[in-house]
């Protein structure tokens, strides 16, 4: 459920109608409903009472505004960060150190040490390399770094294969065979304090059948470390959950997910430590375009809007579906082609869709557009850089400004031998 619904024919986040976001802050723009973060923030907590010992750390990657940051971490999630950036926004949204997750195959030492400086909570290591690395910069500062070792377990999620990341052939963890003796060669380097293993197969999982056969690999191998006399307190079963894209599109509840979960887990003795994102704010925002104009085309009509692959690039990048709807549909319905402005065949939406019939000046939202949207955007083709809104009730405010070409053309200098 979120909180976007029609009322007197015109659709609204929680209780702001949209077109009056669109004339205040003009488009494309982003709306998300705190309301439906709220929600979804507590019903997979819920989700996932039955299985025990629990820590929350919502995927920045997904959504990293600072107005969205601080509404989760007032829900009680910490954060799972891929880079320092990210680490420096979940912080500065007051999310606490020692609740911050730092996951990614690419961490430099200078990311490393700012990360161990700062007290970090827990490092999810790609490789034995970079354990080695983290052992030594804690080790130099005097201070314990705690990690967990990501492994591999070559199961496939059955997604895309651009965001599938537990197959043997994915740049991410360790090798599942190789996994325990990496284990016992970190566990002992000073500055290191290995207490767990970390898995993530994938995002917008369909199926959890694949996520059962990883977490009960996972399982397998830290019962085999703990007979080896090491001991395993955390696990971590990263996120990936998907969420309906379509209309009536049926998905794996958090309610089934924590189900499986517990079933799994069950004799584990651990805290399991979950990294979602995609399922707390996909549903919760928007993407309002304008039409610019509706174009003949040789089978059916392109209807051009101003929001372009640089502010949603999920459909250029993964042939991905939104569905497209009118922000005041009149009950026509047509057969469209959706396409933005940027000179590229890529920026396209949307081919030969049954949708609402539009007209010029018009307003459309792409739904499900919270998770994987602003983050993602660009300047391509020197465009804004596209604004977000929060929604909370019947009041709205700006999270982030629309950046004109201008201000990016600002910080860019000419050398001086071509003045």
């Amino acid at each position: 459920m979120d909180h976007f619904q029609y009322h007197e024919g015109v659709l609204h986040a929680e209780n702001v109608p949209l077109p009056v976001i669109a004339d205040a802050v003009g488009t494309p723009v982003y709306v998300y409903s705190e309301a439906t973060l709220r929600r979804h923030a507590r019903v997979f907590r819920e989700a996932l009472t039955p299985a025990g010992s629990t820590h929350f750390a919502f995927a920045v990657k997904s959504n990293p505004n600072l107005a969205v940051l601080r509404v989760l971490r007032d829900e009680g999630f910490g954060a799972d960060v891929v880079s320092i950036g990210e680490a420096r926004r979940a912080l500065a949204a007051g999310i606490p150190a020692a609740d911050i997750v730092f996951s990614g195959v690419g961490k430099t030492d200078a990311e490393m040490a700012e990360a161990v400086e700062a007290g970090i909570g827990q490092f999810n290591l790609e490789s034995e390399e970079e354990g080695i690395e983290l052992a030594r910069i804690a080790a130099e500062r005097g201070l314990t770094a705690t990690a967990a070792l990501r492994v591999n377990p070559d199961v496939d999620a059955g997604t895309h294969d651009k965001i599938s990341t537990g197959k043997a052939d994915n740049k991410f963890g360790v090798p599942f065979f190789a996994a325990k003796d990496i284990f016992s060669r970190l566990a002992g380097l000073p500055g290191l304090n290995l207490r767990g293993l970390a898995v993530h197969i994938g995002s917008q999982i369909t199926n959890l059948d694949p996520s059962r056969a990883a977490f009960a690999k996972m399982g397998g191998l830290m019962a085999d470390l703990r007979r080896d006399g090491f001991v395993i307190t955390h696990m971590d079963l990263g996120g990936g959950l998907g969420v309906p894209y379509r209309e009536g599109e049926m998905l794996p509840t958090p309610a089934e997910y924590g189900a499986m979960v517990a079933d799994v887990t069950r004799d584990w003795r651990v805290t399991l430590m979950f990294e979602p994102g995609r399922v707390i704010t996909g549903n919760s925002g928007v993407l309002v375009s304008q039409v610019v104009r509706v174009k003949r085309g040789a089978n059916h009509p392109f209807i051009v809007v101003d929001a372009a692959m640089n502010d949603l690039a999920r459909p250029a990048m993964y042939d991905a579906w939104h569905d497209v709807v009118a922000v005041a549909p009149t009950g026509s319905r047509t057969t469209a082609n959706v396409v933005g402005p940027i000179c590229e065949s890529s920026d396209t939406f949307a081919k030969n869709r049954e949708m609402d019939a539009v007209q010029t000046g018009d307003l459309v939202a792409f739904r499900t557009a919270g998770a994987y949207g602003a983050t993602m955007a660009n300047t391509y083709n020197s465009r804004p850089l596209v604004p977000e809104v929060l929604v909370s009730g019947d009041r709205y405010a700006v999270v982030a400004n629309r950046i004109d070409p201008a201000t990016i053309l600002a910080a860019e200098q000419v050398p001086d031998w071509l003045k």
